[in-house]
Parts: C-alpha cells; sequence; structure tokens
C-alpha cells in the first residue's frame, strides 16, 4: 500500500479523487467544515463514543484500520491502545486536520475509500466505521461489506456505528437500520457478536440516535 503525501505519484491523485467521488455531495460538507469537525468530534472520548464495544476490542498488539477515519480521534485512540493502525479517509481537508492533531500517534493515514478500499492489502484484527456507513448508496453496500469481509483476518472483528434519524439536508446521507447490516454482513460471512442500542446522541442532537453493529469473521 502506498501512503497519501509527498512520496504518493501524482498521476495516482485524480483517479483516487474521482473514485471516492461516489457520493459527490458529502465531500463539499466535510472539506468546508473539517477544521470545526475536529474540535467537535474531539470533545467527545473514544471510551465514550464507543463505550458499547470496547470489551471487544482484541488484545495489543494487533492490527486495526479506522475506514472513514475524519478528524483522527478514533484512529488516534487505537494507536493510544497498543495497535498498528491504518486511518482511511478519502477527504484531503479532514485528513489534514488529522495529522495536525494527532501528529504524534504513530498512525500511517491513508487516502481511500469504500466500496473498493483499493489501496488496503492487509489483513485486519479489527476494522471500525464510526458513522460512515450511511454515506454509503444502497447500491454499493454489499460489496462494501464483502470487501470488509476479505480484509479482516481470522476472527477479525468488524464494528459498524450507524447513525439513525432523518438524514441532515447539508450532505447526501441515509438510514440504514441494523437489521440490513446484519444481512449483508451475514451473506459476507460475518456473524453477530453484538448489537448496542446506544440511545441518545453524545454531541447532543435529539433527532440523532445510534446503533452500533459488532461481526466477526469465521465460526464461534
Amino acid at each position: 500500500m502506498v501512503d497519501a503525501g509527498k512520496n504518493l505519484p501524482q498521476r495516482w491523485v485524480p483517479s483516487a479523487a474521482r473514485r471516492c467521488q461516489s457520493v459527490p455531495a458529502i465531500q463539499p460538507y466535510y472539506a468546508q467544515n473539517a477544521g470545526r469537525l475536529g474540535q467537535r468530534y474531539g470533545s467527545v472520548p473514544f471510551e465514550e463514543v464507543h463505550g458499547g464495544v470496547v470489551d471487544l476490542l482484541p488484545p495489543a498488539p494487533a492490527v486495526a484500520v479506522d475506514i472513514g477515519s475524519g478528524t483522527g480521534r478514533d484512529a488516534a485512540a487505537l494507536a493510544q491502545r497498543g495497535y498498528q493502525v491504518v486511518a482511511v479517509e478519502p477527504v484531503p481537508e479532514l485528513r489534514e486536520v488529522a495529522q495536525r492533531l494527532y501528529q504524534s500517534a504513530g498512525v500511517r493515514w491513508v487516502e481511500d475509500c469504500l466500496p473498493e478500499l483499493s489501496r488496503l492489502n492487509e489483513a485486519f484484527d479489527v476494522a471500525l466505521l464510526s458513522a460512515v456507513w450511511m454515506h454509503l448508496p444502497p447500491a454499493v453496500r454489499r460489496a462494501a461489506m464483502d470487501r470488509l469481509a476479505a480484509l479482516l483476518a481470522p476472527s477479525g472483528l468488524l464494528i459498524i456505528s450507524l447513525r439513525r434519524g432523518a438524514p441532515p439536508t447539508d450532505r447526501v446521507m441515509f438510514d440504514v437500520p441494523a437489521d440490513e447490516v446484519l444481512r449483508d454482513g451475514e451473506r459476507a460471512g460475518l456473524r453477530l457478536v453484538r448489537l448496542v442500542e446506544e440511545g441518545a446522541d453524545c454531541l447532543g442532537r435529539a433527532e440523532v440516535w445510534w446503533q452500533t453493529v459488532a461481526l466477526r469473521k469465521g465460526g464461534e
């Protein structure tokens, strides 16, 4: 895998950018608000956001990928737990904020996007998608789940947090129920470990509530 940054061949950047524009309305919002979002997301600790599944995380050392890593809070928290972490984020402005906020975290920052994730070739012990799945159009969700399953190591853990409620009007977003994620996961060879009804939004948005689905690759 070639990391995003100064060593990236210039001819690769345009094709990667085009490939990550499968939902065009998403990226302008996050690019334009990257600095503000870094402060907002960073105000809530990793353990508070993911408290319902933290005990399922594998012991360190482990290899983790944070897909749709945004401004880096979760990737940095996983690195602090002793994991080798790859953080995948298609929006350059968000990656820049993340690298500035967590420059000493030891995270590898990569430009890539679902459903292809073509620049990942490791086997991951844990894959985290926090507030990401709701951005995927229905037509690509099965392919995305298949790709995630292929990236997991044997007994690897996949954690997907789902923003529920009416989608906002300033972004392309979908209200995806946990049942759909479970069906696609089972079809891809993943089994349910835990379904967490998170309830109220950590940022205090009354119209938003959360579910978290934890799936594992392989049998019992």
